[in-house]
């Protein structure tokens, strides 16, 4: 496992980043407890989590795993999503962020939370008393870095923007969708972030299980078939031939689908880490084996020629 540091920040984090959103919501303890010890036995020291998944289960359960070594680890979590059902129960005004941080502390059983996400734009509240509050939670200790997750490349720079007029703590990373079968975040995100210095932690590196070829098989049980927002999600991509081809290119070469399309988002040079998960140890093995795939400059751009790419940020690139 290699590990790299987490955009312009002195935070090392491991090539591989593992997602516990399964902590609680289809991996009971036990299997959290195997898939985090298989994962810490492979050299990933990031675990990523948020204050929504599971119901705030999935944060108590990695903390009691995190618990006696806590310094030997890097973790994350997120606000922004409703928790309740009070007006304030959501967004990212300083109440709901201050409360929320701390239910996030008590459940993760530690004082500080190394990255901190900013889970979704909010329209309704001014980003600098967002950022204000992010400020001061990293003053008094209970946040080491910021993060931001799933802001176009416009609410992001304003961020950093306004985190650089303010001498507010820095925005170090963010959080997008990434993958063979959606690719926005190259068309801008990506470039931001390789210019700003930020670290890039990708999620859904399968295309919500896409790109493993599952659901080939139309009878299989998963989210893309039982969850309406994974469907419009990936409505699209489900109707192009981008999985088909990719799932065939991986078997006449003989790799796992699993393997392959990870260690493509990896291979971007702005991808610090991807996220990957799994609701049992059979599910986490082929994502851990991504790293020893030799993704080479020829071999992504044969992938990449599978789906379309996002179209360019400007009109006239051909002047350049």
């Amino acid at each position: 496992m290699e590990y790299k540091n987490l955009g312009n920040a002195g935070l090392k984090v491991s090539s591989l980043c593992l997602g516990t959103m399964t902590f609680g919501d289809g991996a009971d303890e036990e299997m959290a407890k195997a898939l985090y010890e298989v994962a810490r036995d492979q050299g990933i020291n990031f675990f990523d989590c948020a204050n929504l998944y599971a119901k705030g289960e999935s944060e108590k359960i990695l903390g009691r795993l995190i618990h006696h070594h806590r310094e030997e680890v890097v973790i994350s979590s997120k606000v922004y999503f409703p928790t309740g059902d009070g007006v304030n129960d959501r967004g990212l005004g300083r109440t709901h962020i201050i409360r929320e941080l701390d239910k996030s502390l008590k459940r993760l059983r530690t004082d500080y939370i190394d990255i901190y996400y900013l889970h979704h734009f909010d329209e309704q509240t001014p980003l600098e008393e967002t950022l204000s509050t992010l400020n001061d939670m990293v003053r008094a200790g209970k946040i080491n870095y910021i993060g931001i997750s799933n802001f176009s490349a416009w609410q992001t720079m304003k961020a950093i923007a306004i985190t650089q007029q303010h001498n507010f703590a820095p925005i170090t990373c963010i959080q997008p969708m990434y993958s063979l079968v959606k690719r926005q975040c190259e068309s801008e995100l990506l470039p931001l972030a390789i210019s700003e210095k930020l670290g890039v932690t990708p999620y859904s590196p399968l295309g919500a299980g896409l790109l493993t070829g599952k659901y080939q098989e139309k009878a299989i049980e998963g989210r893309l078939n039982v969850n309406q927002q994974y469907q419009r999600r990936y409505e699209l991509e489900r109707r192009n031939k981008t999985v088909d081809q990719f799932i065939a290119f991986a078997k006449e070469n003989n790799y796992n689908p699993v393997s392959l399309a990870i260690a493509w988002v990896a291979a971007h040079p702005a991808v610090t880490t991807p996220l990957i998960g799994a609701r049992s140890v059979e599910q986490l093995q082929p994502a851990l084996a991504s790293v020893a795939i030799n993704m080479t400059q020829e071999l992504r751009e044969e992938l990449s020629a599978l789906s379309i790419a996002p179209a360019l940020a400007t009109d006239r690139a051909e002047e350049v």
